[in-house]
């Protein structure tokens, strides 16, 4: 027993550190939010097991974990990345940016008096098959070169990024070659043999050109950089008619002291320099601008940055999204409201049917109904836009519309009209079960004592639902249709599977569809949108439907009476 009791306390320990040394590094990285929740955390559960008054809440352990991690942290970074421009095009911070500026081989341009230099690839085998272990031979006409080892420089999730080898005389290099014909055919270094496999001038290797390519090339050779005695840098580039040759390059831009105002002063800070025009590039709004030729900006590298309320301002600034904001706004309520009227009234008047004791078979009436609320709604969903909705097969457009009636076939999901039609039929399909079962609950916990004073007192079947049975069933049900309608009003699933959001509308920047509400509309933003995705947009607009959903159910509260006993 002792020794579990010292296990547990190392456990703790350990736990604690690596819990603190995790939380530092991602502090270092940037996730700010993260790494607080995290310190957070780790103080609680610490507390909670060292303090012997909160022996309790250990049990709460887990909770508390799942609490901080999947509800506390993404609550917090969408706030965060709401006040930020965060989207394609400025996923990386700016360290990263100008990190990949200054290193990338695509930032680079081959320098115009360089002659192209031949070279030669020698790979190791492995038995008869090739390996992507190679080292390079270059020669020019007097010397001969090798380059046999690289240094890597920047790498991002084991993917390479640049390298740096440097050109070494061969005679130098503690190699040793074998020759025929006059040209090297085998290289032994430290134990290892390679043998000649490529040259871009050689016909007789063209053989092996697309393994080189493939294994050699383009993972791993093309982002290295070759260095001769003078410093000067060379690397494979690909010429106008399509050879890979070897050329003196250099980096498109580097850091330099450059001149800048800023609010209104002068001042002279670190920038980055275009090395072909030396001059400084621009940031703005978190976008680096070089300028070309013409003097016009041209968009290099994008980084997160502060937004202010930019996004919050654009929903109500910028036309071509305010327009469809507030269509999808006023939508949304109307397709929250209709959905919780139409599922109530139907749910209701079956309730009123089953609860009439002279129907006979009233249990196969409500398992029969109960039905559409037992399957899975995507199913349903899936079902209603293939087997009915379908315009050209659909069974409501191919026997009821055009056969039963003769009419034009109903553009079910390229109408705005009626694909609001049809995303409200199948919702309240999905809808009625649930307030039928709550109704018909509420019915039977009604005294029979009241209908019958009120028939002694000669109120007819009208009167007495209205005076007696509806009052007191929206004692019960209120709190439920205030609760439905903030479920309707994010009830992403039915929208999103059975018309996407659309048909499209007109006129807008932004993914917006006609059947679209908040929540769709927020997650076409994130992951869908035609000009790339918009996180920081779509937190903004995810904020405000929290506090749209936050206040309903805070009057569902009030309605169901939660907040009594803390008033009294």
């Amino acid at each position: 027993m002792r020794f579990l009791k010292v296990l547990g306390w190392i456990f703790l320990v350990f736990f604690t550190v690596f819990g603190v040394l995790g939380g530092i590094f991602l502090f270092g990285r940037g996730f700010y939010e993260l790494s607080v929740t995290l310190f957070v955390l780790i103080f609680l559960i610490d507390f909670f097991i060292i303090n012997r008054n909160a022996y309790p809440y250990r049990y709460m352990i887990p909770a508390l974990v799942l609490l901080f991690i999947l509800v506390l942290y993404p609550i917090a970074f969408t706030i965060r990345t709401a006040f930020t421009n965060y989207g394609t095009g400025h996923i990386m911070t700016r360290q990263e940016v100008v990190e990949r500026l200054l290193v990338d081989p695509i930032y680079t341009y081959i320098v115009e008096e360089s002659t192209p230099l031949n070279y030669s690839v020698y790979v190791k085998f492995d038995g008869t098959q090739p390996t992507s272990d190679f080292v390079v031979v270059v020669s020019s006409a007097t010397e001969t070169y090798i380059a046999k080892d690289y240094n890597v420089l920047k790498s991002e999730a084991g993917q390479l990024i640049l390298a740096e080898a440097q050109f070494l005389k061969i005679n130098e290099s503690g190699v040793q070659t074998e020759l025929q014909n006059g040209r090297i055919e085998l290289i032994k270094d430290s134990g290892n043999i390679y043998k000649y496999f490529y040259s871009p001038d050689d016909t007789s290797t063209q053989i092996n050109e697309d393994y080189f390519k493939y294994s050699i090339l383009f993972p791993t050779m093309s982002k290295i950089e070759f260095v001769d005695k003078s410093s000067e840098r060379y690397a494979v580039r690909q010429n106008e008619e399509g050879k890979l040759y070897m050329y003196k390059i250099r980096h498109m831009y580097k850091l330099g002291l450059a001149e800048t105002i800023e609010k209104g002063k002068s001042i002279v800070k670190t920038v980055l320099i275009n090395t072909i025009t030396n001059r400084p590039l621009i940031e703005e709004n978190g976008t680096i601008y070089d300028i070309n030729e013409k003097g016009e900006k041209v968009a290099v590298g994008g980084y997160i940055s502060g937004y202010g309320l930019k996004n919050f301002t654009r929903i109500f600034t910028d036309p071509t999204v305010s327009g469809p904001f507030a269509k999808i706004f006023v939508w949304n309520f109307t397709w929250a409201a209709l959905s919780v009227l139409f599922t109530f009234v139907i749910g209701l008047i079956l309730a009123l049917v089953l609860n009439n004791p002279n129907l006979r078979g009233r249990a196969i009436y409500r398992s029969l109904l109960i039905i559409p609320w037992a399957i899975p709604a995507f199913i349903s969903v899936l079902v209603w836009k293939n087997g009915f909705f379908n315009e050209t097969y659909g069974i409501l457009n191919k026997f009821v519309v055009t056969q039963l009636f003769g009419a034009e076939p109903i553009k079910w999901f390229n109408d705005p009209f009626w694909a609001k039609v049809a995303v409200l039929t199948v919702n309240t399909w999905l809808g009625f079960p649930y307030m039928m079962v709550v109704s018909l609950g509420a019915l039977q916990s009604i005294p029979e004592d009241y209908y019958e004073a009120a028939a002694i007192d000669g109120a007819n079947k009208w009167q007495r639902f209205w005076k007696i049975t509806f009052p007191l069933l929206m004692t019960t049900i209120a709190p439920l249709l205030v609760g439905s309608f903030a479920f309707n009003f994010n009830n992403f699933v039915n929208i999103y599977l059975l018309t996407g959001g659309g048909p499209a509308m007109p006129n807008t920047t932004t993914p917006a569809g006609s059947t679209d509400i908040l929540i769709s509309y927020t997650y076409k933003l994130a992951f869908e949108g035609g000009r790339g995705q918009d996180f920081g947009f779509a937190s903004a607009i995810s904020i405000i439907i929290f506090l749209i959903v936050g206040t309903l159910s805070f009057i569902n509260f009030r309605l169901s009476g939660s907040f009594e006993e803390v008033n009294r």
